[in-house]
């Protein structure tokens, strides 16, 4: 294995996980976002090689064998994909997300940084501003995650 292949590299091309996606290759738009131990990181910027005895989890893993997570079916209920190229890197990045929210994380957006964060439509807006979307299905994922939040 070369040291200098990426996570994103490694899932695609050795493991046939295509469901991060190589969008801009510089941690800018979010499409490769994957978890670590349950936190959000941008796949094409981590290399591989320091992620022994990690978990890592990719929109693959996000379902309960065939019942689909409940961000994937509150993304299918609410329209929230177009083309569906950020959708993976959505999902992971939401699902991280909301596991920073139960863990008490502020964000810049949060009013008061010692009560627990409220997670209205200005909070994930904030914590989900790494995550592009070129269709512009943004309300919509907002709608999504604030449904499976709530």
């Amino acid at each position: 294995m070369d040291t200098r292949e990426t996570l994103l590299d490694t899932l695609r091309e050795q493991l046939d996980l295509v469901g991060a996606k190589k969008g801009c290759d510089h941690g800018q738009c979010g499409a490769c976002t994957v978890l670590v131990d349950g936190r959000r990181v941008k796949s094409c910027l981590t290399l591989t090689v320091t992620l022994d005895d990690r978990e890592i989890t990719t929109v693959e893993g996000l379902a309960e064998g065939d019942t689909p997570h409940p961000l994937q079916a509150a993304f299918i209920e609410h329209d929230a994909f177009q083309c569906g190229y950020c959708t993976p890197g959505q999902l992971c990045s939401a699902a991280g997300m909301l596991a920073e929210v139960r863990a008490g994380w502020p964000s810049a957006v949060t009013a008061d940084l010692n009560a627990t964060p409220r997670l209205d439509d200005d909070e994930i807006r904030e914590r989900m501003s790494g995550n592009l979307c070129r269709c512009g299905a943004y309300v919509n994922i907002v709608t999504a995650i604030g449904e499976v939040a709530r």
